[in-house]
């Protein structure tokens, strides 16, 4: 499988991108350069080999539920632009 000039400038056309001829040329070696080095996986044998959803065994990564003393209001208001009745103060959105 190789990608062609045109490849890229339906690709570039869809991603909404103006390429110059000459990044179009770069682009198509790139993308073949990858595709070529992709191709190498199709030489590994795979016939015995179980299909996995991660390379590693991860059973639970959560961390215990704990509670924690949380800042003051001063300090959560400390870097506040402006604040009322320790609440952030916004301008309206709404009429």
């Amino acid at each position: 499988m190789s990608i062609s000039n045109n490849d890229v400038q339906h690709v570039a056309k869809l991603a909404r991108l103006n390429l110059t001829a000459e990044e179009e040329q770069t682009l198509t070696g790139q993308l073949n350069a990858i595709l070529k080095y992709a191709e190498k996986l199709n030489e590994l044998d795979t016939d015995n080999i179980e299909p996995t959803t991660h390379v590693l065994h991860v059973s639970n990564v959560m961390r215990e539920d704990e509670t924690k003393e949380s800042l003051s209001i001063e300090q959560v208001m400390h870097n506040a632009p402006d604040e009322e009745d320790g609440q952030f103060k916004v301008p309206a959105v709404m009429e």
